[in-house]
């Protein structure tokens, strides 16, 4: 069962032998209580944005309808090059939290009336200032003469990050497909559950001392449940975010 704000919100309550809340007084919390409902949020969001691209933001799963392609899907037309990242996002703050810019793939497998072989290759990211030097003026006027699109090879970054462009700009459909990572909100509601495993909840409760022995003025405490917090989230990223290990194996045959 999911970890949630009203039971963690208690846990540090009863640590400090206060009345814990309940369902109906959640949402009415006064001085010490509220102060300890802010400090397991602040607490919170400092867990989910130490790392944008955390496995427990991804957007959805990885591979479910093509394997190894992504987990967002964006359908490319003929003679468009800009795109939203996030289709349905009206503004920034509805966007995706962050986009893994180095793991675009195109592909014509999906596409309507395409048949095999099917084109299917990495879009190398390109900063907006590259493509600005070297590309953008002959590709701009191709805009107009669709003899001179192509099969894109690049991605471009917009200025405002909210969408990406193809280059060079698409001859076809195409199906454009990335990994993104949802934007995290704050707790609100004592039924919200926190969104990483239950078995690092002792990280967010260490941060959320760390703000509490501070508020009550107490350094050495304080300083105490920064160091548990420290040790923790050093060991999420160990546990979550640590890369496949390098292996090396020596197979050259020792003789004495």
């Amino acid at each position: 069962m999911a970890t949630n704000y009203l039971s963690l919100t208690n846990e540090l309550i009863r640590e400090l032998n206060e009345v814990p809340l309940t369902a109906s007084s959640f949402t009415n919390a006064k001085g010490i209580q509220q102060h300890i409902k802010d400090a397991v949020n602040k607490a919170y969001l400092d867990i989910v944005l130490e790392e944008p691209k955390w496995p427990f933001l991804s957007v959805a799963i990885s591979g479910v309808t093509n394997p190894m392609y992504g987990n967002v899907v964006v359908d490319a037309v003929v003679g468009q090059r800009w795109y939203l990242i996030k289709e349905d996002s009206s503004n920034i703050t509805t966007d995706y939290g962050d986009v893994d810019w180095e793991n675009f793939l195109l592909t014509t497998v999906g596409v309507a009336g395409e048949t095999a072989p099917y084109v299917a290759d990495n879009l190398r990211f390109t900063t907006i200032e590259e493509w600005k030097d070297y590309f953008r003026l002959q590709q701009n006027l191709d805009e107009a003469d669709t003899a001179n699109y192509g099969v894109p090879n690049r991605i471009i970054r917009s200025m405002d990050g909210r969408s990406f462009g193809l280059s060079p700009i698409p001859d076809k459909a195409y199906k454009i497909w990335f990994f993104a990572f949802v934007a995290p909100t704050e707790l609100v509601e004592y039924s919200d559950n926190i969104i990483f495993p239950d078995v690092f909840k002792t990280v967010l409760l260490a941060r959320a001392r760390y703000y509490i022995h501070q508020f009550k003025e107490n350094p050495q405490a304080a300083s105490f449940a920064l160091d548990d917090y420290k040790h923790g989230i050093k060991l999420m990223k160990l546990r979550l975010m640590s890369p496949a290990p390098d292996y090396f194996k020596d197979d050259r045959v020792r003789f004495v």
